[in-house]
């Protein structure tokens, strides 16, 4: 069983940058996705981010390209998700989970979940 612990979040400005980390409680395969999701008020849960443990092969969600970067440190066994030039939009609660998705962005094919931590961006 892997636990994962989000860090990071918090109040931050609109315009301005705030990092995510995910640490797992234990190694995982080296195949393993690691993904960010989050989830609105009244919205469904969408993906974010998602970085492969072994290659660092990175997915996107097209609402962040080019604003947010995913990146991991095998060593602390730590992924972390850099959000710049935040809009008010990005308000919600990011999740991270771990597991070996065919498509990166399907949540369903993950199996393990953080508890999930808040963002809000303000105007």
């Amino acid at each position: 069983q892997v636990q994962l612990v989000e860090s990071g979040g918090g109040l931050v400005q609109a315009g301005y940058s705030l990092t995510l980390s995910c640490t797992a409680s234990a190694r995982t395969e080296s195949s393993t996705i690691v993904g960010w999701f989050r989830q609105a008020p009244g919205k469904e849960r969408e993906f974010v981010a998602a970085i492969r443990w072994s290659n660092g092969d990175r997915w996107y969600g097209d609402p962040v390209k080019g604003r947010f970067f995913i990146s991991r440190d095998n060593s602390k066994n730590t992924a972390s998700l850099y959000m710049n030039t935040l809009i008010l939009e990005d308000t919600a609660v990011y999740y991270c989970a771990a597991g070996n998705p065919y498509y990166a962005n399907d949540e369903d094919a993950y199996d393990y979940w953080g508890q999930g931590t808040q963002v809000t961006v303000s105007s």
